[in-house]
């Protein structure tokens, strides 16, 4: 079974991607409430896939922590995607340039993130 792990501080906004996701496939779905809870999560369960919202409280934001997943030996290998309100070309660049595999700007359609899902997990 894939593993799924969605990092957002809005609880609703992972439970409607959760659902969204188990409307399509057979996936172990994981939570976290914030960026440190995300990069701890993703070193101690390894997800193949890590929904990431970028503008989080705590002392990293999300692009901060997928930076930190990439560049460890131990989990760079894990995809992850930015759900995000932040949808400038700077705030995309800043995405590609911590390695993510996608980046949707919210509200996002729940077809495209499906299809990235899929064509990441197989």
């Amino acid at each position: 079974m894939k593993t799924i792990l969605i990092v957002d501080d809005h609880e609703r906004i992972r439970e409607l991607v959760a659902a969204t996701l188990g409307d399509i496939g057979d996936y172990q779905i994981l939570e976290a409430k914030n960026a440190e809870e995300g990069v701890t999560l993703a070193r101690e369960s390894h997800p193949n896939l890590v929904l990431m919202d970028v503008t989080m409280p705590g002392a990293y934001d999300g692009l901060e922590a997928a930076r930190i997943i990439k560049s460890d030996p131990d989990t760079s290998d894990i995809y992850v995607v930015m759900l995000t309100a932040k949808g400038q070309m700077s705030d995309v660049e800043r995405g590609d340039e911590a390695g993510v595999d996608g980046y949707f700007v919210k509200p996002f359609s729940p077809i495209e993130l499906i299809n990235k899902v899929e064509s990441l997990l197989g």
